[in-house]
């Protein structure tokens, strides 16, 4: 309970100062990492889709991103079953940057968001690293 008000002022903080509109995206890419034999794997996957990891499934319902940073920050509500259990044993928001606030308590996996997905255009341009004038010399 205390972790989910913490996750709920961290949001809310950000959406305070934020003038940033949040987007819903089209996916987000998750990263499993299986502490027993140390592999780590990524998963893309869209809105509702699942993703079994040993006894697990992992199941990406939504995924956020701020208009102003769409590659830098990414909140996404996941909901994660053991096929031991009848009720999942995560449901809640995970957030990119900070995602020990909101984790899942699991003695073999761990798991957490890495990005949304955003238009290309969307993206911010690369920086143009070429020289427009000549060398002084001569």
């Amino acid at each position: 309970m205390m972790r989910f008000a913490l996750a709920l002022a961290v949001l809310a903080g950000m959406a305070v100062g934020a003038e940033a509109e949040i987007v819903v995206a089209t996916g987000g890419s998750v990263r499993v990492l299986d502490r027993m034999t140390g592999v780590v794997s990524d998963y893309d996957l869209a809105p509702g889709q699942e993703q079994p990891v040993g006894k697990l499934k992992v199941r990406l319902d939504e995924c956020r991103y701020p208009s102003d940073q769409p590659t830098g920050e990414a909140y996404a509500h996941l909901t994660i079953s053991d096929a031991s259990q009848l009720d999942p044993i995560f449901k809640g928001w995970m957030v990119a940057s900070s995602p020990a606030l909101s984790a899942l308590d699991h003695p073999r996996y761990d798991v957490w968001v890495l990005h949304c997905d955003v238009p290309v255009s969307a993206e911010p341009a690369p920086a143009d690293t070429t020289t427009s004038g000549k060398g002084s010399g001569g």
